[in-house]
Order: C-alpha cells, then structure tokens, then sequence
C-alpha cells in the first residue's frame, strides 16, 4: 500500500512540474519579459557563441537586442559560453537602483549526452589562419528548458550629471532584459558556419590565435599597453587604446573595483546578482571574465582591450554615447580592438558568424567604409543587435 501510494504521489508530482513549464517563444519572451520572470519555460531556437555573447537568437522580433542571454547553473564547468565578457555590479557603497534577481534552483543534468553534445559543439573553434576573434564552427538550433529571467529594462540608468543610478540587466554590460538559465536541452541540431570568406582573406597569414596563453610568455595587459605606446605621444589613437587598457586599473591592488577572472563564463551566480561587498569610488564594481581556451595567444590581448574599452565607456561614456544601447557600445568595442590588431601586424581580423572586419588588401581609400560596412552587417545580423 505505502509503495503504492508512494507511486501515485510522484506521479501527481511529476505532473505538477510537467504543467508548470510554459511553452512560448524567443519573440514572445522579448516581447513581454517580466510576464515570465521566474517560470520554467520550454522554447524552440538557435544559440550562438560569440567574443561576448551566448544567445538564444530572436530574429524578426523588432527589438534592440534581439536575444536572450543564455546561462548554465552555477557550478556546471561548461566548455561553451561567450569567450569575454563584463559584468557589472552594484558595490556595496552604491546607493542606487539595483533589483535582486530570486534565483529559483535550476538542476541541470551535465552528463545529460543531449548536453554534452550541445556543450562541445558551442565550443568548437572555427579553423583557418589570422585571427577569428572568438569565432565557434557551429551555431546550435534546439529546444531549451529552463528558467527565465526577465525585467523590463535592460540598461544603465544615469542621471544628468551622468551617474548612474541604476543598474539592471543580464549577459555581456547588462545589456539583456532576459536571461535563461538552462535546466535541459534537446533536439540538437548543428549547423556549420561559412567561414569561406575568412579562409580567403586570411591565407598565408599567420595564425595569431595561436600561442600560449595566461601563465605563458604573453602577458595581454602589457602587450596592449605597448600597442598604446607604439603610436607616440598625444596620438588620439593610442590615446583611446590606453584608456582601454588603464579601464582594468591595478590588477594587483585588492581594493581595485575591476576583477579579472580566467575560466567558467557562461554561469548564473547568485553573488553576481546582488550587491557586492566590497566599496568603490562610483559605486560600481566590474566583473571580467575570459576563458582562455577560447583565446589562445594574441587573442586574449583583443579581448582584454575590447572589455576594457566597455569598462571605459560604462564609467566614462563621453558625449557620443549619452544614451547609447549595445549596438553602439560594442561597434565602439570592435574598433579599439580592430586598431590593437593592427599595431600587432595583423592583415585580417574577422568576427563570429564569418565576418572579415579588417583586411589589409583593402585599398587604402576603401578600409574605412569597408570597415564600417562590414562591422555593421556583423552587428545587425550576427549579434541581432538594432540601432
């Protein structure tokens, strides 16, 4: 009798949990974000992996940002994820807006073999030489379960003299009103990237994405540092690489509000999404993360400058980004970090997706409107970012 009970319970149970999953879609939770704030949801799209972003993508949704930012439980030690990313934090000392995420324990099962085979193919690098700057071979369509995480906003608050008074948002500069934290995965379908345009541009070019990493005989802060210095003194272009760089402060002073860490990105933790413990100037404590293996060598010197030029920006937006969203704040990212690549002798730098974004074979006359062009399409139809 009591086994039998036992059954019928676990039954209802199971039911129970099964009827709490909410079917919808990528636009749908775009759409309407807080309405699905902490509900189990099952929805149907294709993820992708770039330098900082790790996204369930949302075409045709008609929004900014047009994905949600995709995150495993913490403690899962995931391959896949974004290669860099930033992540800010209210300080203790912050006296703002800064809304506390409840965290629902999301399990998920990593030896799961859906998983592991949705895991090694969001961290498969693409091949070809130069340098693919956080570049994975396959993009993954599948069906996702997991919790959602929704506010309505997704941005910095500031007020007019410019300090920010509010911080909300997930993934990459808090720039995702959405955020799913993934409990299981199935119907994993890949699909290979065309990098043929890439493989053109960069043949005969060395492979800068090669080499050793942190620990090896690159160290990326100072070589970014020496990039800055190359261009002389008062150049506005090693001006602005220097500004980068110096966003990181001193890495060994404890009190520095600017943590870099190397490994796990792609985890919701709750200690990220509260405030933090420890005091800063402006309130605001910044979170870098970079998974070394995904930036071998030169790589990592790219994404350094590129998340410093975000810290830069978050702190100091400067006149031509009062008001900007993340399409403006990652073209400005791309460009500092296009301008690192070139002071390294790099003939080509190419992004997620196939992009060539930088190719000296370019007439001289042509590289800037190339450059822009090419950074746009990457921004607009890679990263589903709008303007």
């Amino acid at each position: 009798m009591k086994r039998l009970l036992a059954l019928v319970l676990a039954g209802i149970f199971s039911c129970g949990l099964h009827a709490q999953i909410v079917d919808t879609t990528v636009c749908g939770i775009l759409d309407n974000p807080q309405s699905f704030n902490g509900k189990i949801v099952r929805v149907k799209g294709t993820v992708s992996a770039g330098l900082d972003t790790f996204l369930i993508k949302g075409d045709g949704c008609g929004h900014k940002v047009n994905g949600i930012w995709l995150s495993y439980p913490d403690g899962t030690k995931a391959k896949s994820g974004p290669a860099a990313m930033v992540q800010i934090q209210a300080a203790s000392n912050f006296t703002g807006n800064a809304p506390v995420v409840q965290q629902t324990p999301v399990t998920l099962d990593k030896k799961d073999k859906e998983f592991k085979q949705f895991d090694s193919l969001l961290s498969t690098p693409s091949k070809g030489n130069g340098m693919c700057l956080g570049c994975i071979r396959y993009e993954v369509s599948a069906t996702l379960v997991g919790r959602l995480d929704g506010i309505e906003n997704a941005s910095l608050e500031r007020d007019k003299a410019g300090k920010i008074t509010g911080i909300g948002g997930f993934g990459n500069l808090n720039a995702f009103k959405t955020r799913l934290v993934l409990q299981s995965v199935s119907d994993v379908t890949p699909k290979e990237i065309d990098y043929s345009k890439v493989i053109e541009a960069s043949k005969g070019e060395p492979n800068f994405g090669a080499g050793p990493g942190p620990g090896g005989e690159i160290d990326p802060f100072a070589a970014a540092h020496k990039s800055a210095a190359g261009f002389g003194a008062n150049n506005p272009a090693g001006v602005q690489l220097e500004r980068a760089v110096a966003a990181y402060g001193n890495q060994k002073d404890k009190n520095n509000s600017v943590t870099v860490s190397y490994g796990a990105i792609s985890e919701a933790a709750a200690k990220y999404d509260t405030k933090g413990t420890a005091n800063s100037p402006d309130g605001l404590l910044f979170n870098c993360f970079f998974n070394k293996n995904r930036l071998p060598g030169d790589a990592l010197t790219r994404a350094v400058v590129h998340i410093g030029e975000h810290i830069a920006d978050a702190r100091n937006p400067g006149a031509e980004l009062e008001g900007a969203g993340l399409y403006e704040l990652e073209y400005k990212g791309w460009v500092e970090t296009i301008i690192d690549g070139v002071t390294a002798s790099q003939k080509t730098l190419s992004a997620p997706g196939g992009y060539v974004l930088w190719n000296l074979a370019v007439p001289l006359a042509d590289r800037d409107s190339s450059l822009n062009a090419a950074l746009m399409e990457f921004l607009s139809k890679e990263e589903l970012l709008a303007r």
